[in-house]
């Protein structure tokens, strides 16, 4: 394996395909934000993560919310804190074990996700209908190699 040092690394083949992914991302990222504001919830784009992660279930543990978004254990408290202000997620105790804490959407949660959650997929769907079936195809197995690689 050839030695990688300063005048060399950035003229490694992954690099034009790590830069299209960050690229990709911060198209995404900024497209979301601005479909957030878009909105006028008031809601930053970690808080509508968390509420569209919530939106059709029973409930999740921050562990479980933590494993379906981007948010950082530590962040993700804090965002609970604000969601719950605004009276729209609660921390309810699971029967079984009280140590145990579900975090689930007030009714005004569940509406506020029943009008904005639609929304954002529409605009997403008119994004990505841009590409066609077999783009979107080679696309979802060329992420699942990356995410392989970096997993094992």
């Amino acid at each position: 394996m050839p030695s990688i040092n300063s005048r060399n690394a950035a003229r490694q083949e992954f690099m034009p395909l790590m830069r299209e992914l960050v690229r990709a991302y911060q198209a995404f990222a900024s497209f979301d934000a601005r479909l957030h504001r878009a909105n006028e919830t008031g809601l930053t784009v970690s808080q509508g993560d968390v509420l569209f992660t919530l939106g059709n279930t029973e409930g999740m543990t921050c562990g479980e919310i933590g494993d379906r978004t981007l948010i950082t254990k530590g962040t993700l408290t804090g965002v609970i804190d604000r969601l719950s202000a605004k009276g729209l997620v609660e921390r309810r105790s699971v029967d079984s074990d009280g140590r145990c804490i579900r975090i689930v959407l007030t009714a005004a949660g569940e509406k506020l996700f029943e009008t904005v959650f639609p929304r954002n997929v529409e605009s997403l769907k008119q994004r990505f209908d841009r590409l066609d079936p077999a783009a979107l195809e080679s696309g979802i197995e060329l992420l699942r190699k990356i995410r392989s690689a970096f997993e094992g």
